[in-house]
């Protein structure tokens, strides 16, 4: 059974105001920007449940996402959404070429080896390094995401056959 966060993509990060007509900075977590522009209703999440609310526009400043949304009209409004997650359910996620995978999906895929079919772990969380990004398995240790070491990838059963490196595991435990 899927935990309630399971149905829900943060899509963005709400940072400070800007300006003085209720607008909003963000931090966008797709690289794809065009991503935003389609944007209807989405779901402030912080404390409490997912409120929702309608995107009014989106556009980047100086490579910054701004929202505004409908009914946030000041600065003061602005304030109390500080800090949210924008999220859509997940059925809304954008399509992805064959080959690409969202990050989400792949948190949670086990690990194993290629050559041996050894269980090496599970893939606990996506770390952004720059470049091809990186698997954290089991909170231990690191795997760049590159195509010559995650050889295959079934996101659907929830596997990703790897062939290390010698001495990569060593190298990236924490």
């Amino acid at each position: 059974m899927s935990s309630p966060e399971d149905a829900w993509v943060t899509v963005a990060r709400l940072g400070k105001t800007r300006g003085n007509r209720g607008e909003i900075t963000a931090l966008a977590l797709s690289d794809r920007p065009e991503r935003f522009e389609s944007l209807g209703q989405v779901y402030l999440c912080g404390t409490g449940a997912p409120v929702p609310r309608q995107v009014e526009h989106t556009w980047f400043h100086n490579e910054t996402l701004v929202f505004k949304f409908q009914g946030v009209d000041t600065i003061s409004d602005a304030e109390l959404l500080v800090g949210m997650e924008v999220r859509i359910p997940i059925a809304e996620r954008t399509e992805i070429e064959p080959g690409e995978y969202f990050q989400s999906d792949l948190v949670g895929c086990g690990v194993v080896d290629r050559k041996s079919g050894a269980r090496i772990g599970t893939v606990t969380a996506w770390q952004d390094g720059g470049g091809c990004g990186l698997l954290e398995v089991d909170g231990e240790f690191l795997i760049p995401f590159a195509r010559a070491i995650c050889v295959e990838i079934d996101v659907a059963a929830r596997r990703i056959a790897v062939d290390l490196p010698e001495g990569l595991r060593e190298l990236t435990q924490s």
